[in-house]
């Protein structure tokens, strides 16, 4: 005797809500979530291309340093989308593109591919401050928090980084 299996029906776009935190400004704070996690996509292909790419004498510990640096965003990606989750918006889901101006250039020394990465983690940085801003005015210390632990992290990576071409 053959079971029929009935499809469960599946809602394919969850619906936004508005949670009841206390939370202001939850479409400014969403929207700087937004931005981080696209910001974020494009640095770890970014971080993937330097880590696969990279030649010469500092390829052993950038390939390990940028190992660390992409696994690290791609798992602080889900944590970005779940809070925009969490805010009750739908965290974007379409592909990051990076444009010509972010690629690192086919033929880029080591250095300009670390000089790329630096300018990449601390422009992620700053927005993190700003994020940090937007959600203290928005009364939103979850969001605040996460921002403060990103930038700690970015703000690291750039000095790591620096510090590898440092003469």
């Amino acid at each position: 005797m053959k079971t029929e299996v009935k499809p469960v029906p599946f809602a394919a776009r969850p619906k936004t809500f508005r949670p009841q935190t206390g939370v202001e400004n939850i479409g400014k704070i969403a929207d700087g979530l937004a931005a981080a996690l696209s910001d974020t996509y494009a640095l770890i292909m970014k971080t993937h291309a330097c880590h696969w790419n990279i030649v010469g004498p500092l390829f052993f510990s950038a390939h390990t340093l940028t190992e660390e640096h992409y696994k690290e965003m791609f798992a602080a990606a889900d944590v970005i989308a779940e809070r925009i989750r969490a805010l009750g918006r739908l965290a974007p889901a379409s592909p990051v593109s990076a444009s010509a101006a972010d690629a690192l250039k086919p033929d880029a020394s080591a250095r300009e591919m670390i000089e790329a990465l630096i300018a990449d983690h601390e422009a992620l940085a700053r927005l993190m401050h700003d994020l940090v801003e937007a959600a203290a005015e928005g009364g939103d210390p979850v969001t605040e928090d996460l921002a403060t632990a990103r930038s700690a992290f970015h703000e690291k990576a750039a000095w790591m980084l620096r510090a590898m071409i440092a003469d």
